[in-house]
């Protein structure tokens, strides 16, 4: 059951592979990232989970809007977090990832301790995504992001994909001595891995560390149904985004194509249907255990 009766929002604007020719309004820039934060905290959010695009030449063709590791455009997109957020007079905790695919391990690293995220992502196994490409996290990348979050006093968001990752969960949080309780998002639907079915998410909510907080996403057709499911579970969590799900519904057959202010809203709306109250940027903090406010302290 959830900690307390709040439900706690995550934004998850991008991702490394949504395209613009798919959802017109996902975020690639700094700007239209910010921008968008701003957005889902006015719609409801407590999180925004954050990846980076970048402009770059891959097998000899220009790919706009390509997933991203880069400093710099991390960089750039946090400090227009902290300025649109203050001018708008919202709040909400940054978490950025750290799936940098076939990028260095260096490289999925250095953010986190120039920007001292409040959370992160931590993907506790390899899995071959959508049954397409190797979503490589080896140990040794693990322990360095095990050291890292503790060194650093950040929260890791643990994405679970399967049920052996609980257990890969636990080996790194008593390896490196992570805090707990853990926070678990459980990645419901990802080709290869564990289908997002009710059944499927009540059984690995049954197996949960003890303590621990959780959340749901569903990916594609499986957006909906999770949310769903993880209510009537009592999750701590809902995770929705242009990252995870691209699709609002149907009309007259044809697709309405969903921006993320709009999957925020439904998700407030559903939480509200659920009996539910949503959770504040401050909730989401007292909930998970995080005493950091990336916005408004800088290093």
């Amino acid at each position: 059951m959830a900690k307390t009766n709040k439900v706690i929002i995550s934004a998850c604007l991008c991702g490394a592979g949504t395209k613009k020719e798919q959802a017109p309004t996902v975020p690639y820039t700094p700007e239209e990232i910010a921008r968008q934060v701003v957005d889902v905290a006015k719609a409801g959010a407590a999180i925004a989970h954050i990846h980076v695009r970048e402009d770059k030449v891959v097998d000899g063709q220009m790919q706009i809007g390509y997933k991203s590791m880069s400093l710099d455009k991390f960089t750039e997109t946090v400090q227009l977090c902290r300025k649109y957020c203050a001018e708008a007079g919202v709040d909400i905790i940054i978490n950025l990832t750290t799936s940098g695919g076939e990028y260095e391990d260096y490289k999925r690293l250095q953010h986190l301790g120039a920007l001292k995220p409040e959370m992160c992502s931590f993907d506790p196994n390899t899995l071959n995504w959508n049954n397409a490409y190797i979503f490589e996290n080896s140990p040794r990348f693990l322990n360095l992001l095990g050291a890292e979050v503790v060194k650093q006093d950040i929260k890791p968001e643990f994405e679970v994909f399967d049920t052996g990752h609980i257990d890969s969960v636990m080996y790194y949080v008593d390896k490196w001595k992570i805090p707990q309780p853990v926070h678990i998002q459980f990645i419901m639907g990802v080709g290869g891995a564990m289908p997002g079915t009710a059944l499927n998410l009540a059984f690995l909510e049954s197996k949960l560390p003890k303590g621990a907080t959780w959340s749901v996403s569903g990916i594609g057709k499986a957006h909906m149904p999770m949310m769903l499911a993880g209510l009537a579970l009592g999750c701590d969590g809902l995770r929705v985004g242009l990252e995870d799900n691209i699709v609002y519904g149907y009309e007259n057959g044809k697709k309405i194509i969903a921006t993320n202010v709009m999957l925020v809203e439904r998700a407030v709306a559903l939480t509200k249907l659920a009996g539910r109250e949503v959770a504040t940027a401050e909730d989401a903090r007292e909930i998970l255990g995080i005493t950091r406010h990336c916005l408004r302290d800088e290093g």
